[in-house]
């Protein structure tokens, strides 16, 4: 069961991300991840990626395609993965694509959370932190029990640079630019499966795995 993931910031991909991996033996692929194990083990194509991050440099396509391929041909993903953040361009998606043919293998399916935006904006921006611990709090899903204030050690609560709303909205207005394309091609190559992701967590939950285990 080969599987890409996505959803814009804030509709709860690394929760369903778990519970996938739970219900599969698949790993939790991140674009994050690879890089930092090609870098890691040292492989050609990690040392290469190396040289562009030691820079502050994004790395080239070509390098980071490279690396996915490396990825999913080791032993733990010969059975299935779970994509995450990749791919991010129709680029990438059409070079994933040319892989899997090369490997022999086909993408079962790309699971798109789905969340108004209006929700992303609530969830995104309600997370206050308390100046003195560090503990989180929001203001929907886990309030403090007095406003504004930490209910450890009153410590005065505050909001990260790029948690207030015109941050969050440009944010979220980049990340629809870049996977409405994506969300496109692979619509047309009839794997897309959209997932109302507004509703409670064990609800989304059921809804993937239902998908998942009813895949042909």
């Amino acid at each position: 069961m080969n599987i890409i993931l996505m959803g814009l910031p804030g509709a709860g991909k690394g929760t369903q991300a778990a519970e996938i991996v739970k219900q599969f033996p698949i790993p939790h692929i991140s674009t994050g991840d690879m890089f930092r194990k090609a870098i890691k083990d040292q492989t050609e194509l990690g040392k290469i990626a190396e040289s562009y991050t030691d820079r502050g440099e994004l790395v080239p396509d070509e390098v980071t395609v490279g690396i996915v391929k490396e990825r999913i041909s080791e032993d733990d993903a010969k059975k299935g993965f779970l994509l995450d953040g990749f791919p991010r361009t129709i680029e990438q998606a059409e070079a994933l694509k040319d892989i899997m043919q090369e490997l022999d293998r086909d993408i079962d399916a790309v699971i798109n959370i789905e969340v108004p935006e209006e929700e992303l904006m609530n969830r995104l921006t309600g997370r206050r932190i308390c100046e003195i611990c560090g503990t989180t709090y929001h203001l929907v899903f886990n309030p403090p029990k007095v406003d504004g204030i930490c209910d450890l050690d009153g410590g005065k609560l505050y909001q990260r640079e790029d948690d207030n709303p015109e941050t969050v909205a440009n944010r979220l207005n980049v990340n629809v630019k870049q996977s409405k394309p994506i969300l496109e091609f692979y619509e047309k190559e009839g794997i897309l499966k959209n997932i109302d992701g507004a509703k409670d967590i064990n609800e989304v939950s059921e809804d993937v795995i239902n998908i998942l285990n009813n895949l042909d």
